[in-house]
């Protein structure tokens, strides 16, 4: 052998030995740890946590910006996605192991001008260990190298079909949307086992590049490279020539397109309250894949709720439907016009300005106070939230001007449960969640209740006081010489004394009446009370003064709604509850979650306050609800407190129990017309909902459903409650509020003090 040619081949097979010995380095970790065979068999992908209604429906998703994925098993995979991934991206994807020679020659011979010879299973393993590719070439080689030892790790450790799973469920497409079952979702509105041929073409060839094929932005290209991906379906035998042609001609239709953040989807409101319980519930958790804390964002966790979506619909419509009509006449009030509103509460301006970005960001601009109140007091183009299609408008303001149109937005409260299961169905917690993020259901938001909080007086006093619906009260201020105070404080009433059967104080909402029974209580009635709102499980600690008798104290709609779960379910109390399960990613149950009862009142107290709240609803303060809805029964409570700024209606029929609040922000802010009270301005929205739901044959509600009477009620309960049907309102009655409270109902003739909080 001669000497060139011995040279040559000691330089070709040391080249081959030193090629191996730098793979085997690269194996073993020299060059940067590569993934272990755990981690192969069990990939950490991101993958977004998700919400599921009741009936299993999609919610929303809890995601990182690029955690936007959830996870969808083969089978749930359209053919026509896998065979337009395979016929674009590896065409001989099941012939090779992971590296496919005639690629990478070609690549080489090529220089990468029809592509980098990357298998799917290369392309997986870039996405999951490598992250961002170099721009280095020597670097981008080692990276390479390190594909190639990952991706035969990949087809070792699983089976083909499990690989196209991976990647499908890895892969990034346009608009941040990351696995194929989001961007089904997205692009199409379906589910990824539903998409045609067409649409599995969109989304494959985004794939390649996702912000130069998003057909959404750059149609054009977008169909071009639809095109492409077809003709590949037909080079490699996935799709006939004649329906590949008619299908080259369709337009890309994105009619359906919707992208799902935090602001759309059902229940946003909800979902925020759930995103806290849920990150409290994953500090509190272990994930045993990982031996850390679940994390909400990355884990694929699967959340099951009692949210029934065609509920949560009518809620919406009928929140929708009031609340412009409230607006609009709060905005026709002179001292709203006019903005004298404001002239006492500079302070809240003050603040509010302080605190807002603008401030901040001209602030660390080096801008001095007095240039930045300046700048808030110059009108600029802005958008602001509109009662419209689009809950939005184009305007010409300043940022001060803004700060006020904001605060003086009317908000509401509107919740919907089983009172039996205890299961939420419906949950909207104010007008707009992209504009106003603030919730005004939770536990922690709390307002004044007024009127609404009698039911529970009202039930102490039959249960533990001997009254009945027949017992005669008088209609006058009442004066407790314990705290110095009288109760109603305005004396002067625009009631005529009485007596009034109880039956009837309760369905006008007399103030005094309820006054009267609190001083029955005795010198610690007030402490007694306060200890009976403990005893139903109302959460909230409430201070004990005489005007709790009238609603001085503030207490949260969802508390309100769990202390009225049992008048219709005969004194058994049932906490709300909103989370039914929680599975992993895999589908394996984490967590079960089911309602606590406790009998809390009996059965014959419990049934005679539904009738008695039957007179709310008949004659009294929401009259003719149940005529108009064609119950056989229910009841209810309205509610309003000082000055009309807390507006509440509460009410139930035998199968399901919904309570709303409307109210402004900022208390000062308010309805001022005499017919500003709960029975008119909750109330419909609470009507809107019922009429709706009653109508829908689905849910299984029933307009004949009654409450059960029990065998063992007293005989001294059983009242005539029709015998005050027919009587006329109360002198005065109506357009005062109700009698559900003026400007000082809740405030003693005394002077205030740091013991005296109402």
């Amino acid at each position: 052998m001669s000497k060139p040619v011995r040279i040559f081949w000691i330089v070709f097979f040391s080249g081959i030995v030193v090629f191996i010995g730098f793979i085997a380095m690269i194996a073993w970790g020299v060059f940067g740890q590569l993934p272990s065979l755990q981690e192969l068999e069990n990939p950490s992908l991101v993958l977004a946590s998700e919400v599921f209604a009741d009936n299993g429906n999609s919610m929303g998703k809890f995601y990182t910006a690029k955690g936007n994925r959830v996870h969808v098993e083969y089978n749930d995979i359209s053919p026509n996605v896998i065979n337009a991934l395979v016929a674009t991206e590896d065409a001989r994807f099941y012939d090779h192991s992971g590296i496919d020679g005639k690629a990478v020659l070609r690549a080489i011979l090529e220089f990468g001008r029809d592509g980098g010879g990357s298998t799917i299973t290369q392309q997986l393993a870039f996405n999951m260990f490598n992250g961002e590719r170099s721009r280095h070439r020597l670097s981008r080689m080692l990276q390479k190298l390190k594909e190639w030892i990952i991706a035969i790790q990949l087809e070792r450790n699983f089976t083909k079909q499990e690989i196209l799973t991976l990647y499908l469920n890895d892969v990034s497409f346009s608009d941040n949307v990351y696995g194929i079952r989001a961007a089904a979702r997205t692009f199409f509105q379906k589910e990824a086992d539903s998409l045609g041929v067409d649409e599995a073409a969109v989304l494959v060839g985004m794939v390649n590049n996702p912000s130069l094929f998003n057909p959404r932005t750059n149609p054009k290209a977008a169909t071009d490279r639809r095109n492409i991906v077809l003709n590949r379906m037909v080079t490699n035998h996935y799709l006939p020539e004649e329906e590949a042609t008619a299908l080259k001609a369709k337009p890309i239709d994105l009619s359906h397109y919707r992208k799902l953040d935090e602001n759309n989807g059902i229940a946003p409101y909800f979902r925020d309250v759930l995103r806290g319980d849920l990150k409290k519930w994953c500090k509190e958790h272990t994930n045993p894949a990982t031996g850390q804390p679940y994390n909400l964002y990355q884990d694929g966790l699967k959340i099951y709720t009692t949210i029934d979506p065609q509920m949560q619909a009518y809620a919406d419509s009928a929140v929708d439907r009031q609340m412009p009509v409230l607006q609009k006449m709060l905005d026709a009030q002179k001292e709203i016009r006019t903005g004298a509103v404001w002239a006492e509460h500079s302070n809240i301006l003050e603040a509010a300005m302080r605190s807002s970005e603008r401030w901040q960001d001209e602030d660390d601009a080096g801008m001095s106070d007095a240039e930045i109140r300046n700048s808030f007091n110059t009108p600029i183009k802005m958008k602001v939230f509109a009662w419209n299609a689009t809950r939005e408008k184009d305007t010409v303001m300043s940022p001060l001007d803004s700060i006020k149109y904001n605060r003086q937005m009317l908000q509401t409260a509107f919740m919907v449960m089983d009172p039996f299961t205890g299961a939420v169905k419906a949950w909207v917690g104010g007008i707009d969640f992209r504009t106003y993020k603030f919730d005004h259901v939770n536990i922690n938001t709390k307002r004044q209740v007024g009127s609404s909080i009698k039911p529970f007086l009202y039930s102490l006093a039959i249960e533990d006081f001997n009254f009945t619906p027949a017992t005669v009260c008088p209609a006058v201020q009442q004066y407790f010489p314990e705290y110095n105070a009288y109760v109603p404080a305005k004396s002067g009433s625009h009631w005529e004394p009485g007596p009034y059967p109880l039956a009837y104080g309760l369905g006008w909402s007399i103030n005094e009446v309820a006054a009267y029974l609190m001083k029955q209580f005795g010198p610690q009635g007030p402490q007694r009370f306060a200890e009976f709102l403990k005893q139903i499980q109302i959460p909230t600690t409430v201070t004990p003064y005489p005007s709790m008798a009238l609603g001085a104290c503030e207490l949260s709609l969802y508390e309100m709604l769990g202390g009225y779960t049992m008048f219709p379910s005969e004194g058994i109390h049932t906490d709300p509850y909103y989370i039914s399960r929680i599975e992993d990613k895999h589908g394996n149950i984490l967590a079960n979650f089911a309602p606590e009862h406790k009998e809390v009142l009996s059965q014959s107290t419990a049934y005679t306050m539904t009738r008695m709240m039957q007179g709310t609803v008949d004659f009294g303060t929401a009259k003719g609800l149940r005529a108009r809805l064609g119950l056989a029964e229910m009841g209810g409570k309205t509610g309003t407190t000082n000055d009309n700024s807390d507006l509440w209606f509460m009410g139930y029929t035998p199968q399901l129990l919904a309570g709303c609040w409307v109210g402004c922000d900022e208390r000062f802010i308010h309805l001022d017309d005499n017919s500003s009270d709960g029975g008119h301005i909750a109330r419909p929205i609470w009507e809107n909902f019922f009429t709706k739901a009653l109508a829908d044959k689905s849910l299984g509600l029933s307009r004949d459903s009654r409450f059960i009477k029990p065998d063992s009620l007293n005989a001294s309960l059983q009242y005539d409650y029709n015998s005050q049907s027919e009587k006329a309102p109360p002198p005065g009655a109506e357009g005062n509020n109700q009698g559900n409270g003026d400007a000082n109902s809740y405030t003693d003739t005394t002077a205030k003090s740091k013991s005296n909080p109402y």
